[in-house]
């Protein structure tokens, strides 16, 4: 695992703005590298913002959005197109205005769909299209994500991983359905710590005074049963992306001066 790398901006507004040019130069370079890039998006405030951002920027139009896959971090079970699903606030931010391969979009299962109340059919069905998606070059049964992102949620949560929740404490499953969630809908798919843990980089998503305590938390060496917060890190670089109030507890020391 690597030392977790800090940006701190001035406020959530600037955070997303800078947040979606950096995604935009990693996918740019990903797809001229090799053809294609792969990214893991996230809910919430903070990665609705970012996409948000994103669509909003000229630069836009430098990815080759046919030639990306999209995956989710987790999602809220509950029937296509209601507008607390992810992916349904995701497409309203950004992908419905971008020329994306729905064969390359992959949300995941819905409550209404072949799996009906079963979460746990519905998330071995999204770890099978994970390892379909998954090469020979990869690191086990998902695909190389260029970033994975996550939202921190004030209790440190990241995807439907919650404190002390089963969920945070699986070690060999990908996926996983999640039963009595803290928050609601009780009731989610998420990706696992091993699953986040394969991605290149993870790209952690904190703005607000509500998200101060968890960011020092997490930073500040805590066990990820206790704040899975800590135990998301990517494979070669891991980066926590704040606004100065979600960084307002943590030392001065830990945090380069904001770059934006």
């Amino acid at each position: 695992m690597n030392t977790p790398q800090l940006v701190v901006h001035r406020d959530k507004e600037l955070m997303a703005q800078a947040a979606a040019a950096r995604l935009i130069t990693k996918i740019v370079d990903a797809q001229a590298s090799r053809g294609y890039a792969s990214i893991v998006l996230t809910g919430g405030r903070n990665g609705n913002g970012l996409l948000a951002a994103l669509a909003s920027q000229p630069a836009r139009d430098a990815v080759e959005w046919g030639r990306l896959d999209l995956w989710w971090g987790d999602e809220r079970y509950l029937p296509e197109g209601d507008p607390d699903r992810n992916d349904t606030q995701a497409r309203a931010a950004l992908l419905d205005a971008v020329p994306l391969d729905a064969a390359r979009v992959h949300p995941m299962p819905t409550s209404d769909g072949p799996h009906g109340d079963d979460v746990e059919a519905a998330a071995e069905a999204y770890a099978a299209e994970l390892a379909k998606a998954a090469g020979p070059e990869n690191h086990g049964t998902v695909p190389e994500f260029d970033v994975l992102m996550l939202g921190v949620g004030p209790d440190t949560h990241v995807a439907s991983l919650f404190p002390e929740l089963p969920a945070v404490r699986e070690t060999e499953r990908m996926v996983v359905g999640v039963h009595g969630a803290p928050k609601p809908p009780p009731t989610r798919i998420s990706l696992t710590l091993p699953a986040i843990r394969s991605a290149r980089e993870v790209w952690l998503l904190a703005a607000g005074e509500d998200k101060a305590e968890a960011a020092a938390i997490a930073l500040s060496g805590a066990g990820e049963i206790q704040a899975p917060a800590a135990g998301a890190q990517g494979r070669s670089r891991t980066l926590w992306l704040l606004d100065a109030a979600a960084a307002s507890q943590l030392p001065r020391s830990l945090y380069p001066p904001a770059s934006a």
